[in-house]
């Protein structure tokens, strides 16, 4: 299954029962709606094949892991409803890691930002490198990290989750977001980190399917108005994008 959208592409790849779903944007692995749209639907179509035991969760290219949002498509948006739209993107891929039976692993080899960082944080277990830093940059051109903060949260927790979404323009370490709790483990490069989580991947392909479908019930318990909660917050981003301090601020981010 793989589709190519707008230059960049979905793709899922089935070996050994393990279920590897691939995302990739050549600017930066930045997120444009459709390929948001294409994303979610594969990870809730994995979810429900029944060869699959366990997703790996991961982007193309060596650099960045996530640059966000499109801001192509966010500089374009003039409708309330179009901005919902948009932000309900990221709602879905979220509540699609969600709602999966299966555990999900993420693979982060360069900088998540934004939306890229709610990502890593709705994976169940998520490895990283020493190069993949951390920014929630929303503040910085006039939004907020309204529908990835409460993925983000429930992984790190409201003090370093707010710390990120003030500090807007500076990033912290894998290091320290692996002592936050949003990445399991650090590694030195990508190679050895590949290797930890086949392994890991293995193991749980070889596991109880119904046990782990148990945990990972218990793992999101409390998030179960996350479809109404993220829509609300889709919304809260939406308007915010049609300012004029948002326009201004993406134009000036664009134009860097």
């Amino acid at each position: 299954m793989s589709e190519i959208i707008q230059a960049g592409s979905v793709s899922l790849d089935v070996e050994n029962s393990i279920g590897t779903i691939t995302f990739f944007h050549p600017s930066h692995n930045s997120l444009p709606g459709k390929l948001l749209s294409e994303l979610a639907k594969t990870i809730s179509y994995a979810s429900e094949r029944e060869d699959i035991k366990v997703i790996i969760l991961k982007s193309g290219g060596e650099r960045t892991f996530c640059a966000g949002a499109s801001f192509d498509e966010l500089v374009a948006i003039e409708e309330l409803e179009v901005g919902k739209k948009f932000f309900m993107g990221f709602a879905n891929v979220i509540n699609a890691c969600r709602k999966s039976s299966k555990l999900i692993i993420g693979r982060v080899q360069g900088k998540a930002v934004g939306g890229g960082v709610g990502v890593a944080a709705a994976t169940d277990y998520c490895f990283a490198t020493k190069f993949a830093s951390v920014k929630l940059s929303e503040l910085a051109v006039g939004i907020g990290p309204f529908v990835v903060g409460p993925a983000v949260e429930r992984k790190i927790g409201l003090s370093a989750m707010s710390l990120l979404a003030i500090n807007a323009t500076e990033w912290q370490t894998a290091h320290w977001a692996k002592e936050k709790g949003l990445y399991a483990e650090v590694f030195e490069n990508a190679e050895e980190m590949d290797a930890a989580i086949m392994e890991l991947a293995s193991k749980l392909a070889n596991s109880n399917p119904e046990a782990m479908t148990e945990l990972k019930r218990i793992f999101w318990e409390g998030c179960e108005n996350w479809d109404e909660l993220l829509a609300d917050r889709a919304a809260t981003s939406g308007k915010l994008v049609l300012s004029d301090y948002s326009k201004h601020a993406i134009s000036a981010f664009k134009a860097k």
